[in-house]
């Protein structure tokens, strides 16, 4: 079933035979001494978590292998499938399970594993109750995990090809980058991640503080390796330096492409400058060894392939339709050939490469016919791995029957918590153009709600874009997959787009309860321009009557935090009794995640209203609670509310490296991007000594914070307002300070009008009008015109108090304080009776300005 091929040696001659005498065994480790000396330092003093990083082929097992045979001590082994199943930290277990005996003393938490782990259950502690959040349920999971390794420990844990590793698992490493186990060094590898595209462990370490993860990138062998590898294995003692070129030009410098081609070439035999049938890619060689095997044993080859790196003699004999010994004896054959190798545990590829290329030599009718074959086969397993029927039905062309497996295993992996896995399967269901609607909206409306959680947004954007430009959609439909857009949206910092989507979701919403929770989202005021805060009072208030028509206390719980954020920003000291209340509540207590959400949120409005100590006690109350419950999302938010703290209080030392630092991790939470750029920009602005005092000018945009919002409302996302910019101050090296703070200003507000995300705009505008103030004092005043006009707007005129002043300095300074009374006025009103502490200083410097 194995296409022979033509024989790709120049000239058309027919290959040198083989002379076995030549042969040298395994290829011999060469180079990577600098690589291989850091990964020794490294892992002799754990705790330490180390990402080696690399193109296929390029070595990473081989260098890891050469590691391990030099570390004492336990090894704790996993591999990574290409087909995982849904299920959660499957590859971590295997390790487990492969080097738990004995254990240590073990934390009694370790009991949560006991149904993960049959075989411990005469060592691991009793299960505990399970937790009705699947969230605290998983970050449980994460510690138990982590307190095994540490019963396990001093280890090294080895889990290999992690590109391929279910999101759970890459959640528990990203846990243990920021809750190292004693004792224990972790070595991961993975393929590097392609541009424009990712992985979930990409992903979850990209949202892991720098200093976590050690990264180590693997290149291609140079030259003298090469040359090296060469005369190990061809006997040489110093080969030509026609032959090296030749072999770096036709492989890369890949190690994998160069050993294959360096054994078919010793096997050969002959003058290898001669003979100029160097094959030219990796395909080549395995059309070579692939000569010499009969046509049953290319058709066993084949079916392996398809089944994947390590084949199933059982399920291989279901399919082919032949005995257990004659498939033995096939896989026997292809390892004589080179084609598979002895893993110890049995006969596999060598290398996933040599798969995809014997994978490529079956024709695709062939193919498809095999994928069905072993679809049908797997099916009658129990319980039936429905994530790998699911990827043998699609490769077989049977759309019905890969949707029904590929939901199945979205909804196993949503039940226990692993919304990133389900995301990735919905979003294949959605490449099916025979999908009927009613499935594809049932199947988006999952995908949505995985999405949200799962950090999916920017694939399954488009996808509920499509939908809703649907006009036959149903009601019902448009409601739900409007919410999740508008919520997708604004996580990805499209204020005002997601603001409006979930406008238009909201007539449309049929369950009271998830109306509830939509418009308490459209009751937060800063996060969008264009909307009065009359409109946001009235969004609260109809929120209100959907939560108690739904008597749900999710939804109560939800409005009820969205209405103290609505009052702080307001200036209404309503807004703390609230908090007291839900904050001694046990509704709030059961829910910690949204407890943190919540606390994120208070601390953000105390400190826009300018009550830095109440923002610092909600901020640490959030903090704890994100470590008590390992919610990592949320770690970037916390990160960009501290230093908005140390802002408001004047720690400045080191501040605009700290936040520069976060800009360029934006990926952690593209959420925070474009407050943190906000942020960063007035603090450059500051520091080039014309941004003034943020103690003395507690009304400025230097003394308050403008970062992402945890959104509580929205039922779990994490709402805020961003941008997608270069980091300010980038190619500012060599420049004035203050060109460099002034463009940083520019662009913020540049991107903040296009998604239309208003507290980092007004930030910005009041900024630059300072900044602007004294060189070009016309444009200063526009600046602040322009911010005094957008929070004219809004309705809330404590966030004009910074631009107003800048108005009346600017009035004062041309001899005219009149021209400012207007706006003086105006704040005066606007905050009269309110908790603005901010606003209030920065009105008695304008009065001292433009007197009554």
């Amino acid at each position: 079933m194995i296409d022979s091929g033509e024989d790709k040696t120049r000239g058309g001659g027919s290959p040198t035979p083989v002379r076995p005498e030549r042969l040298r065994g395994p290829v011999e480790f060469v180079g990577r001494a600098a690589e291989l000396a850091q990964l020794r330092r490294l892992a002799a003093n754990p705790p330490c978590l180390i990402l080696l990083e690399g193109e296929p082929g390029i070595g990473k097992s081989r260098l890891v292998a050469e590691l391990l045979a030099e570390l004492p001590g336990r090894h704790l082994i996993g591999e990574c499938d290409d087909v995982p199943e849904p299920f959660p930290l499957g590859v971590l277990l295997d390790a487990i399970r492969g080097g738990a005996d004995p254990l240590g003393p073990l934390n009694p938490v370790a009991g949560a594993l006991a149904p993960l782990l049959p075989e411990l259950a005469d060592v691991l502690p009793d299960a505990p109750p399970p937790l009705t959040d699947p969230a605290a349920e998983r970050h449980r999971l994460l510690r138990a995990v982590a307190a095994v390794l540490a019963a396990l420990s001093p280890a090294t844990l080895l889990l290999e090809d992690l590109h391929w590793a279910d999101p759970a698992t890459c959640e528990l490493l990203a846990y243990l980058s920021t809750h190292p186990v004693e004792g224990l060094a972790v070595v991961l590898t993975a393929r590097t991640a392609t541009p424009g595209s990712s992985t979930p462990i990409h992903d979850a370490l990209a949202r892991t503080p720098p200093w976590s993860v050690t990264r180590v990138p693997l290149g291609p062998l140079d030259a003298d390796d090469v040359r090296r590898l060469a005369a190990r294995t061809l006997r040489l003692d110093d080969p030509p330096q026609q032959l090296t070129a030749t072999l770096l030009d036709r492989t890369a410098g890949i190690p994998f492409v160069v050993e294959e081609v360096l054994r078919t070439l010793a096997e050969r035999g002959g003058d290898p400058l001669a003979d100029d049938s160097v094959p030219f890619v990796l395909r080549d060689v395995l059309l070579w060894r692939l000569r010499p095997l009969d046509e049953a044993t290319r058709e066993v080859l084949g079916a392996a392939a398809v089944l994947g790196m390590t084949p199933d003699q059982r399920i291989l004999a279901s399919v082919l339709s032949l005995d257990r010994v004659a498939i033995g004896a096939a896989l026997t054959a292809a390892h004589r050939a080179g084609l598979l190798h002895d893993a110890g545990d049995g006969l596999r590829f060598r290398h996933d490469l040599a798969r995809q290329v014997v994978y490529d030599l079956v024709p695709r009718e062939s193919r498809e016919w095999l994928h069905l074959r072993v679809a049908r086969v797997l099916e009658q397993e129990l319980p039936r791995p429905v994530a790998q029927l699911a990827h043998h039905y699609r490769r077989a062309g049977s759309g019905a029957d890969f949707v029904r497996n590929a939901e199945a295993a979205a909804d196993l992996a949503t039940e226990r918590g692993d919304d990133a896995t389900a995301a990735s399967f919905l979003l294949q269901t959605m490449d099916i153009a025979e999908l009927p609607r009613p499935v594809r909206v049932r199947l988006a409306a999952k995908l949505g709600r995985s999405a949200i959680e799962g950090l999916s947004q920017a694939d399954a954007i488009p996808v509920l874009e499509r939908l809703l430009a649907d006009r036959r959609l149903p009601p019902g439909a448009r409601g739900e997959l409007g919410l999740v857009l508008g919520r997708m949206l604004r996580q990805q910092g499209e204020a005002l787009r997601g603001y409006t989507e979930i406008e238009r979701a909201v007539p449309y919403l049929r369950a009271p309860r998830r109306k509830a929770q939509a418009l308490a989202v459209l009751a937060a005021p800063d996060t969008v321009v264009g909307r009065h805060v009359d409109d946001h009072l009235a969004r609260c208030a109809d929120a209100e009557s959907a939560a108690a028509a739904s008597g749900d206390p999710g939804a109560h719980l939800a409005v009820r935090i969205a209405r103290a954020s609505l009052l702080l920003e307001l200036g209404e000291p309503a807004a703390w009794a609230i908090i007291r209340e839900l904050g001694a509540s046990t509704e709030l207590a059961d829910r910690p995640r949204e407890h943190a959400r919540a606390c994120l949120n208070w601390a953000q409005g105390a400190l826009h209203a300018g009550h830095p100590e109440q923002a610092e006690a909600l901020l640490a109350a959030g903090r704890a609670l994100v470590d008590e419950t390992g919610y990592e999302r949320l770690t970037a938010l916390v990160e960009a509310t501290e230093l908005s703290l140390d802002r408001a209080a004047g720690r400045l030392e080191g501040l605009a490296e700290r936040l520069g630092r976060l800009v360029a991790s934006a990926e952690r939470m593209p959420v925070t991007l474009l407050d943190a750029r906000a942020e960063l920009a007035t603090v450059l602005a500051h520091t080039a000594g014309v941004g003034g005092n943020t103690e003395e000018r507690p009304g400025t945009a230097g003394g308050d914070n403008s970062e992402g919002r945890a959104d509580t409302a929205s039922g779990g996302d994490t709402e805020g307002r961003a941008g997608n910019a270069e980091g300010p101050g980038n190619g500012g090296e060599g420049r004035d300070d203050v060109e460099v703070a002034e463009r940083a200003l520019r662009e913020v507000v540049a991107d903040a009008r296009r998604v239309g995300a208003i507290w980092p705009l007004v930030q910005a505008l009041s900024a630059l009008a300072r900044l602007t103030l004294g060189r070009r004092p016309d444009e200063a005043v526009r600046h602040a015109a322009d911010a005094l006009a957008l929070v004219r707007g809004k309705g809330i005129l404590a966030w004009a108090a910074d631009a107003v002043l800048v108005l009346a300095e600017a009035a004062a300074a041309a001899g005219d304080p009149a021209r400012a009374a207007e706006a003086v006025a105006e704040l005066e009103a606007g905050i009269a009776g309110r908790d603005a502490p901010l606003a209030l200083t920065a009105l008695r410097r304008c009065r001292e300005l433009v007197p009554t």
